[in-house]
């Protein structure tokens, strides 16, 4: 399948999908991307804008991931509001892929981000403390994506190792490094997506097992 992997980051998401998909990931930072690179050897990575990009070619595709940045809708906004915190716009590009995926793009996409301190403009999907805007049926994360999501919230250190990614090797500033460990989504959770998006009603193997000692 021919996908694209928009604000790729380090591929948290994209981490568990394999080699079997012809992968093309967009990343601005060329630091970041060049970790990227060093983890996917075998996907195609693009250093742009990946707003501009899936503008130019979302009809390439057969699946789309975006995980446009999401520090001015986050909650975080209403806890500094007041603080001597600069007041921000909400970024609207957003809002723009997910009209733009929903009326204009053949395939199947995922578009997540963070709850939001309003109320969503357009209704998401809301599981394991994020949003998802899909155009296929997402089901509800297996038992271990949302161990993980707990577990990456109260891991104080090494949380690059509870993802499965060792950044020591890379000379990074503890304060990018911090941010692109805080963006990754969980690989458990990008597999569990990707899955459902190829198999409708799809069951991961633990939960095919449970129901069959129910």
């Amino acid at each position: 399948m021919k996908i694209l992997n928009c604000y790729a980051g380090i591929g948290g998401n994209r981490k568990l999908w394999g080699d079997d998909h012809d992968i093309t990931a967009i990343e601005l930072n060329p630091e970041i991307a060049n970790i990227y690179k060093h983890f996917f050897p075998n996907d195609n990575i693009i250093v742009t804008d990946a707003h501009e990009y899936l503008l130019e070619h979302f009809r390439e595709y057969e699946f789309i991931w975006a995980s446009p940045p999401c520090p001015t809708h986050s909650r975080m906004e209403n806890i500094h509001f007041g603080q001597g915190y600069k007041l921000r716009y909400p970024d609207m590009q957003l809002y723009q892929e997910i009209i733009l995926l929903k009326h204009r793009f053949k395939g199947k996409y995922c578009i997540e981000n963070v709850i939001s301190y309003y109320d969503p403009l357009i209704k998401p999907i809301m599981s394991n403390s994020h949003y998802y805007w899909t155009n296929f049926e997402m089901l509800s994360l297996p038992n271990e994506c949302r161990q993980i999501n707990t577990g990456f919230k109260n891991y104080k250190n090494g949380r690059e190792k509870l993802l499965g990614f060792d950044l020591s090797k890379f000379n990074l500033k503890t304060e990018l490094k911090e941010k692109v460990i805080n963006n990754c989504v969980e690989p458990e959770t990008g597999l569990h997506i990707l899955n459902c998006s190829i198999t409708p009603g799809y069951k991961n193997d633990k939960e095919i097992q449970q129901s069959l000692f129910n």
